[in-house]
């Protein structure tokens, strides 16, 4: 059995060098210079240049690279050079072969992915440690107070009952489903269910649909708690590469991967998608959709971040679900934690009625149900004017925070590469050519925590990478990027085994 997973072909290699090479000729970083300013053998060339697309996550761990021949012929180079950054890469432990089956690209096995930096802050650190790992906010006030004042007046009738509703409170499916309607997606509460949290939905969705050893797709990068969400469950993860900047899905790369891998199920974020913060264009969802059909794959898209839209007047375009109304191709996932508050722990499966009945039946042996004054909480807002009123806050605050972080950066790490997302929560960078898993090293030594890069790829991709989420402002903000500008110093020169004790902030 081969050991890849994708492929890509000679010409995509060819560009993506070729695009790598403009970046680096306009001035990008991220190629380590020739010592001496001499000029780098073609080969060594060559071999940097693949090297560094598998680690910014740009070509797939486990993708199967072309011919020596057919990559000679496409970069005008001779089959010798390429045949010698083969086996460079190979030693390098970026390359693995076997006679038969190809090359396929790897990472090498001394390059952990990183373990921390997306686990809550404790309480205690809160005082000297800024906390940039967890994308999530407090509670929008004064709404959370009224909506669990409102859950609590319709409480009783459901406290004389077992309190068991696997399939959710019929008031909360019948709440959302009218929100779908009401953008447009005809939606019926037989294919609404209730679920503890948006990785509550995706982790019964996995257990039906994605069992040990099924190859699910997934965006390239991805939502970090997903991607290990489903390694744990024994899934196989094939990465589709996301497109250039905020370009959205790669659909020919999409294609290839859904028609080569035949993946049982893919996951994708669309609506300001994490960690990138890229909003895919309504063509990008009707093609998606049409070719997961076509390939009998199951689409869950996740909805999460789909109310985070930061740009006032900003057309959005029709949820993926949209393409598929019935729900037999495509599941949704949505949840309540990032437009309003996470620790209400409510997220939703939109799908086929008959999809929502074996969700419900699989429940038994999985948590059995969502808790009910959480459910009530949320129905009283999405019933009244609060759902609206809070994500109205929430996106002027997000704003202000964005903007707030994305000046901090540019000032003090003018050498960092970003796109300015309009909407979602996060911010992608690209660290100078540095590793990003030394910077979250040295940066919380420092007193900032930082995911890097690695914990939204497949197998260690992108590991100039980090990702900053929206959640400081003001003096926070600034002293965050002050940190994380000393980090990357400490990185640049080696030092970084002797870092300062952080130092204490006023949030």
């Amino acid at each position: 059995m081969s050991h890849w997973t994708s492929s890509v072909g000679a010409q995509k290699l060819a560009r993506l060098l070729g695009s790598q090479r403009d970046r680096e000729a306009q001035g990008g970083r991220g190629t380590v210079t020739p010592l001496g300013g001499r000029r780098a053998p073609a080969y060594r060339s060559l071999a940097d240049g693949i090297r560094l697309l598998v680690l910014e996550g740009r070509v797939p761990v486990a993708a199967r690279l072309p011919a020596e021949r057919e990559l000679a012929a496409a970069l005008s180079v001779s089959r010798t050079t390429v045949a010698a950054a083969y086996e460079a890469l190979r030693g390098e432990g970026f390359l693995e072969s076997r006679r038969g089956a190809g090359s396929w690209t790897a990472v090498p096995a001394g390059n952990p992915l990183p373990t921390r930096a997306l686990d809550p802050l404790p309480p205690e650190a809160a005082g000297s440690v800024i906390d940039l790992g967890c994308a999530a906010l407090p509670a929008v006030e004064p709404w959370l107070g009224r909506a669990v004042q409102g859950a609590l007046e319709e409480l009783p009738p459901y406290a004389a009952t077992h309190g068991d509703y696997p399939a959710g409170l019929p008031a909360l499916r019948q709440a959302i489903a009218d929100r779908y309607t009401a953008r447009g997606v005809p939606t019926m509460p037989e294919q609404i269910m209730i679920t503890t949290g948006a990785m509550g939905a995706v982790a019964a969705i996995c257990r039906l649909f994605a069992g040990r050893g099924e190859r699910v797709a997934v965006d390239s990068p991805s939502y970090a708690n997903v991607l290990q969400l489903m390694r744990e469950a024994g899934a196989r993860l094939v990465p589709v590469a996301m497109a250039d900047g905020l370009g959205g899905w790669d659909l020919p790369a999409w294609r290839q991967v859904l028609r080569d891998a035949a993946p049982r199920m893919a996951y994708v974020i669309g609506d300001f998608h994490n960690p990138t913060g890229a909003l895919a264009t309504e063509e990008q969802r009707r093609q998606l959709v049409e070719a997961a059909r076509a390939a009998g794959t199951l689409l869950v898209a996740d909805e999460t971040m789909a109310d985070l839209c930061l740009e006032p007047g900003l057309e959005l375009p029709r949820p993926v679900c949209a393409f598929d109304p019935a729900g037999n191709a495509v599941i949704t996932v949505g949840s309540a934690s990032k437009s309003f508050w996470a620790g209400l722990r409510i997220g939703w499966v939109r799908a086929a009625p008959e999809v929502i009945r074996s969700l419900v039946a699989a429940r038994a042996y999985a948590d059995l149900g969502t808790p009910v004054l959480e459910q009530l909480a949320v129905t009283w807002l999405l019933t009244t004017e609060g759902w609206d009123a809070a994500v109205a806050i929430r996106r002027t605050t997000t704003r202000e925070s964005r903007d707030a972080l994305v000046a901090a950066v540019r000032r003090h790490l003018p050498e960092w590469e970003f796109t300015v997302p309009r909407g979602g929560l996060t911010l992608w960078v690209r660290t100078g050519g540095l590793s990003g898993s030394r910077i979250a090293e040295a940066g919380e030594r420092l007193g900032v925590r930082v995911p890097s890069g690695p914990r939204f790829g497949v197998d260690g991709a992108f590991e100039g990478y980090v990702r900053l989420p929206f959640t400081v402002t003001g003096a926070v903000a600034e002293e965050a990027a002050s940190r994380l500008a000393e980090a990357a110093r400490l990185v640049a020169s080696g030092a970084t085994a002797a870092v300062e004790a952080p130092r204490t902030y006023v949030a």
